[in-house]
């Protein structure tokens, strides 16, 4: 999935007013934080998450196993917080940050 720019700037503008819901720390993805980026993929499309895991190096590869194992897309990427979107077949509108 490849975003345009205006699609890639609409989803940075919604997830200003997020707060990181994972932290990925020094032990780097586990399988209980894969499960739990998991589910808040499929719970809010679109989250961020803290990464605490050295330098930038990598920090982008975690980013990229990330990607790569959930299937998801990073939109954005600042200091240590990443912009994540994965987007549902069937959207929770109470739940979805995409549908705000």
């Amino acid at each position: 999935m490849t975003l345009s720019n205006e699609d890639k700037k609409h989803l940075r503008r919604l997830g200003h007013n997020l707060n990181p819901v994972v932290t990925v720390a020094g032990n780097g993805l586990s399988e209980s934080v894969l499960a739990e980026l998991d589910r808040a993929l499929n719970d809010h499309e679109l989250i961020k998450v803290k990464l605490a895991v050295g330098d930038k190096e990598a920090k982008q590869l975690v980013i990229a196993e990330i990607a790569e194992k959930l299937g998801a897309e990073a939109v954005q990427t600042i200091g240590h917080i990443v912009l994540l979107l994965r987007r549902a077949d069937k959207p929770n509108p109470h739940l979805s940050n995409l549908l705000r």
